[in-house]
């Protein structure tokens, strides 16, 4: 088993509650790690056998694109893509953060994490 890690995606979305979030947009950030098989693309040397962070990037970028109301969705979206796309993720991590948020405070930001394995 072995991690791929693509970290520190930023992306202009309009994802939010308030209805001024949906039309002006602001910065999120995304961050993924998957688990699975790395042996067989150590020793092949072919992209075919790992999982490609290129369509990691790809699926993620995609799914911000979508407005959604919660964090939680986007990041579900997330996910599942991934697991219908690329039958070497075992396990998935994801990282959805709105930077800046508008919650009346001098907040970085907020960020939900999901987890999902691979059913068997």
């Amino acid at each position: 088993m072995g991690i791929i890690k693509v970290e520190n995606i930023r992306v202009f979305a309009h994802h939010g509650c308030l209805t001024e979030e949906t039309k002006i947009g602001s910065d999120y950030r995304v961050d993924l790690e998957v688990k699975a098989n790395l042996q067989p693309s150590a020793k092949t040397d072919m992209l075919s056998d790992t999982v490609d962070y290129v369509f990691l990037n790809k699926v993620i970028r995609e799914e911000m694109a979508k407005p959604s109301h919660l964090l939680e969705t986007v990041a579900k979206r997330i996910l599942k893509r991934i697991f219908k796309e690329d039958h070497l993720v075992k396990k998935a991590t994801v990282w959805v953060s709105k930077v800046n948020p508008p919650i009346g405070g001098d907040v970085e930001m907020v960020t939900i994490k999901m987890v999902q394995k691979r059913k068997k």
